[in-house]
């Protein structure tokens, strides 16, 4: 019987692969794809990804959007109540399961675990415990294209911001740093893969500095205007 699932879902190489790696497997059904917007800026939380490209991502991805939107600045009980009511709507649709791209912090595990209990849901890792540095070779290797949407200032230049996830970039990636950023060194946007129908054609936007510590690089769908 196949179970369908939701998957929670960054528009990064994670998330993308996750979804990759449960398409492959036997047994489960995407439904969709759960995106947390802050929607004081109207961008994918962290990731400061633009809401016109995460539509156009879903769109080439075909399937549905679910979009939790959370203030700039979200407390966990909000953050817990947004999500939880979201989740209760795809529990009313059969949905039970939803998948992550999570490697290995088991804090953030636990965390997310105790929240689909709340909602009566159990999380899925496919890539839990997977070598990093194997696993971004991986991506690579299958044909994905990522960009470096936002990198954390304390431990990687404002010149990162903007580069394509490639070959290129873990070889002059500084040791210290994973080569997934599953501490947040960096985050990433994917516009082309396996799983998509087809690439987003993108163009570089502006770098800005936010927080006196996060550099965010805005991209744009060829064609259209920056503002903000």
């Amino acid at each position: 019987m196949t179970e369908r699932v939701l998957v929670a879902w960054s528009g990064g190489k994670d998330s993308a692969l996750a979804l990759h790696k449960i398409k492959e497997s036997d047994g489960y059904a995407v439904a969709g794809l759960l995106t947390t917007v802050t929607e004081d800026y109207e961008r994918i939380s962290m990731h400061g990804v633009r809401l016109d490209l995460l539509k156009r991502q879903a769109a080439r991805l075909g399937y549905p959007l679910e979009m939790v939107f959370i203030p700039k600045e979200c407390c966990d009980e909000d953050y817990d109540t947004r999500m939880r009511e979201s989740l209760e709507r795809w529990y009313d649709e059969g949905v039970r399961s939803v998948v992550f791209g999570d490697l290995y912090l088991a804090d953030i595990r636990d965390y997310r675990e105790k929240n689909l209990e709340k909602a009566s849901m159990k999380g899925i890792f496919p890539l839990w415990g997977s070598d990093t540095h194997s696993l971004a070779l991986r991506f690579i290797e299958l044909g994905f294209k990522a960009v470096l949407t936002c990198v954390d200032g304390t431990v990687l230049g404002k010149d990162y911001a903007g580069r394509e996830y490639d070959r290129n970039f873990l070889e002059k990636l500084p040791e210290s740093v994973d080569p997934c950023g599953e501490n947040g060194e960096f985050h990433t946007f994917v516009y082309d893969g396996p799983i998509f129908k087809k690439g987003i054609d993108m163009s570089v936007g502006r770098v800005v500095l936010r927080d006196n510590r996060f550099y965010f690089c805005d991209f744009l769908e060829k064609g259209m205007v920056e503002s903000g």
